[in-house]
């Protein structure tokens, strides 16, 4: 996955940012050598110590997370399928999710409303049997879906069982986590090799403390960030109960972690940082959705508070 993120990720990152398109020759080439489909995600998934996910979405959006999330977008629907859906549902649908190496898809998962959004008990969606026409009629708004529109499959929850969304919450935030963090990572590296490099007052900047200092706090963030994540990830996997919302703590801190290191990263690089000829204010609009989506940062701490004094936090 490094080598994809290296070699066919990364080159084509600014490419496409610009254009505001899904990078359709991307997951093409992905699904061409095995790494986007289904096959490639059941893998994963069947990996027992749970990790081989978090290493592929930590790699993948080291090389970019706009290019990282076309690609791994669609597994939130699939988890979505997984949480809630019979084993005969999952055989028939996911499949369609990825379609195949010579005509891959993508698919969605679609939660949030205009008036809804961490908060999922408020949603207005609602699914009515239709006894006379034998199918199931939606009704409602949904804002915000990762590849809606565009996808083959749309995972619609509604609210015959808006549980079901926070379940798929609960199984994905080490996953997002692991997404933040090779944000944090790819900014981080950046800034290091940068700081190596240009030089102000007749030295490189790297040995002024201050520099020096917050390059050696976000290091060490990462490596400790990294170690939350695959902890949650092994417990998830291992059906581990999380005791003190390990998946939620994984979540929490890896996004606050992205955006601390790309804004560090932005500062180091002063004016060019600001500028497209670098990376790191791409990193830095990426980041920022990491505190927000899949609960933000503020709906994080209360589950976290609940999960560790059993009361309710308001």
């Amino acid at each position: 996955m490094h080598g994809f993120a290296a070699q066919a990720v990364r080159p084509a990152a600014a490419e496409w940012d610009e254009r505001e398109e899904t990078p359709w020759p991307v997951i093409q080439e992905a699904a061409r050598i095995g790494l986007y489909g289904f096959e490639s995600l059941a893998d994963m998934y069947g990996d027992p110590s749970g990790l081989s996910l978090q290493i592929a979405n930590e790699e993948l959006f080291w090389g970019d997370a706009g290019i990282g999330m076309a690609l791994f977008g669609t597994s939130l629907a699939v988890a979505g399928i997984f949480a809630s859906g019979t084993p005969d549902q999952f055989t028939e649908w996911v499949p369609q999710c990825y379609g195949d190496k010579d005509d891959p898809k993508v698919a969605a998962f679609c939660v949030s409303e205009p008036q809804a959004g961490s908060d999922v008990s408020a949603m207005t969606t609602k699914a009515r049997y239709d006894e006379a026409r034998d199918e199931w009629v939606l009704s409602g708004q949904k804002a915000w879906i990762t590849n809606g529109g565009i996808a083959e499959v749309h995972v619609v929850v509604a609210s015959v069982d808006p549980q079901a969304a926070l379940a798929t919450f609960e199984v994905s935030r080490p996953t997002v986590g692991a997404q933040a963090l090779g944000i944090a990572r790819a900014a981080y590296e950046y800034a290091l090799e940068y700081a190596g490099e240009r030089e102000a007052f007749g030295r490189p900047i790297i040995e002024n403390q201050s520099i020096a200092f917050a390059l050696a706090d976000l290091r060490t963030e990462i490596e400790s960030v990294r170690l939350l994540i695959r902890q949650a990830a092994w417990m998830a996997r291992n059906d581990r109960t999380f005791d003190a919302a390990q998946g939620s703590m994984s979540k929490l801190r890896a996004g606050e972690l992205a955006v601390a290191a790309t804004e560090k990263a932005v500062q180091i690089l002063g004016g060019a940082g600001y500028s497209r000829e670098h990376p790191v204010e791409r990193m830095y609009r990426d980041a920022k959705i990491y505190t927000i989506f899949e609960g933000t940062s503020e709906i994080q701490r209360p589950v976290i508070a609940r999960a560790i004094s059993g009361r309710h936090i308001r």
